[in-house]
């Protein structure tokens, strides 16, 4: 088996470096270079060789990330920040050479999940149950129309941020008042122990099998904490109707909150998602999917998937002047 040139970017946050773990438990020869804006990015540590980024935001960050490319002669890239995502996303038709090395979803499902806006609005033309939500309007009429507390969200944000919680007029106001881009305003729906993130792989307009369910609870960073592998026909029927108006290509990602006997989607990343090491342990491995559909250009192979439990907690990584580490 020929070795693979593999770049996965931002290794220093939970996806990079879930990416990482990921690529780790494949029986597959691989060279895996990591890449961060951070220096001392702890998943540097886990690759076998390990680049300071430029921010997504650079004017010259295309020309880093094509140059990184070709320097170290690699096969496939991981994104394991958005910015770089949509940055590259957005770029795709300047760069056409380079696209069968990109992990990239379609261009829809990576414009829509931009704009929580657009998403909404996409979903109820096509006759999806949303979440309730409202553009503007005073105090009095949100929390008459909406109930209390309700969320006040930044259309375009990631990984949970520029997400607030109004339980009343001082913190509307705050809230509206720093928020850094245009919002929207959502009812508070479900509770936090029934929130779902389901992952599914897109190919040839289909998905290679049932959508991998996770009942989960949160971190206070916005990532999964705690975990429970779940099978429920109702929400994987919702995923599938879902499936059929996005046509996604590769990992994607819904997240969902049961309401009142309903599943109502909160967000779609279409990416692979912070759980993605939970995942791997339990037999679906998004990374080595990735690498059967963009790299090896074939279908992907059924996983075998296990039930069970998983919970996050924090390790350690030490480093001595001496270089050894643990």
């Amino acid at each position: 088996m020929a070795q693979l040139n593999v770049l996965v970017t931002g290794v220093g946050a939970i996806i990079g470096y879930g990416i990482v773990n990921s690529l780790r438990r494949t029986s597959r020869k691989l060279n895996i270079v990591g890449m961060d804006v951070y220096p001392d990015a702890i998943g540097q540590y886990f690759c076998d060789h390990f680049i300071q980024a430029k921010y997504a935001d650079s004017i010259d960050y295309l020309d880093f990330l094509f140059d990184v490319i070709e320097r170290h002669e690699i096969d496939l890239v991981f994104f394991g920040t958005e910015q770089e995502l949509y940055r590259v996303s957005d770029a795709r038709h300047k760069y056409p050479d380079y696209m069968s090395r990109l992990v990239l979803n379609s261009r829809t499902v990576t414009d829509l999940s931009k704009d929580k806006l657009k998403t909404h609005s996409f979903l109820r033309q096509h006759g999806v149950e949303t979440i309730p939500t409202r553009l503007d309007g005073s105090f009095d009429e949100l929390s008459k129309d909406l109930g209390l507390p309700f969320i006040l969200k930044l259309r375009c944000s990631y990984a949970s941020k520029g997400v607030f919680l109004i339980h009343d007029e001082l913190d509307f106001n705050y809230w509206r008042a720093k928020a850094t881009g245009e919002y929207i305003v959502q009812k508070l729906v479900g509770d936090d122990s029934h929130e779902y993130t389901a992952a599914i792989f897109g190919q040839d307009g289909d998905v290679i099998c049932k959508p991998f369910v996770l009942r989960r609870r949160l971190s206070g960073e916005g990532a999964t904490a705690k975990a429970e592998v779940v099978d429920i026909p109702e929400l994987n029927k919702t995923i599938q109707h879902l499936v059929r108006l996005l046509r996604p290509v590769g990992p994607t990602n819904f997240q969902f909150r049961l309401h009142q006997g309903k599943y109502l989607l909160l967000e779609v990343n279409p990416r692979i998602s912070s759980s993605t090491s939970i995942r791997a342990a339990f037999g679906y491995n998004e990374a080595e999917m990735c690498i059967e559909h963009y790299a090896e250009n074939r279908q992907v192979e059924l996983p075998t998937l296990r039930n069970g439990t998983a919970v996050r907690y924090i390790s350690d990584w030490i480093g001595y002047e001496d270089s050894s580490n643990i």
